[in-house]
């Protein structure tokens, strides 16, 4: 779950300017899937959970609604509230992407939403659950494939991890120092100019 942003680009060598994202709907579990299989999954033991999960996070229901119901005009207003002259013919609508949410049976709640991306995994092989790894997560994902996929090998593999990702093991809310110098050599990456 994201919420509205502006977002530059390159895109096939043409510099962008992105802004979303809008709530989507659709019943395929993948973006060419069957428009069946939200149907399909339906089982008596899911659909309460699932129930349970949108009636506890109602303003989150709200919210995804008014948004799979605005109009083209409404979402440039929202636009125009980030780039007060935008003008509808310079922009286009594009389904980006499909993102999931995880819903859960819980012992105390009947089902919760969750948020962020789970790693799942049996016998060598991963599979990732819920909103798609994007560049803020992307390699935390990646190292929860690795620990899930080959959790014998990690410990040999923490000095070279540590050297690629030098918060690699640490809380950066306990290393101050480091957080404050991995931030400024950050920017300094981001907008040395090229």
């Amino acid at each position: 779950m994201s919420v509205p942003h502006l977002d530059a680009r390159v895109i096939g060598g043409k510099p962008m300017l992105l802004f979303g994202p809008f709530a989507g709907f659709s019943p395929r579990f993948l973006k060419t899937g069957s428009l069946m299989d939200l149907f399909r999954a339906l089982k008596l033991h899911n659909v309460v959970p699932a129930a349970a999960a949108g009636l506890r996070n109602l303003d989150l229901t709200r919210y995804l609604l008014g948004q799979l119901l605005s109009t083209k005009s409404q979402k440039l207003q929202e636009l125009r509230s980030f780039l007060p002259e935008a003008e509808a013919e310079d922009w286009s609508l594009v389904t980006a992407g499909q993102r999931v949410q995880i819903m859960k049976r819980d012992p105390k709640k009947i089902g919760v939403l969750q948020f962020g991306t789970e790693v799942i995994s049996s016998e060598g092989i991963a599979g990732l659950l819920g909103a798609s790894p994007g560049a803020s997560t992307a390699v935390q994902v990646a190292l929860d494939v690795l620990g899930h996929c080959f959790p014998e090998d990690m410990e040999r593999w923490s000095a070279l991890l540590g050297t690629m990702i030098p918060s690699f093991g640490q809380r950066l809310s306990e290393a101050p120092a480091l957080a404050e110098t991995l931030h400024r050599r950050t920017q300094q990456q981001l907008f040395e100019k090229r």
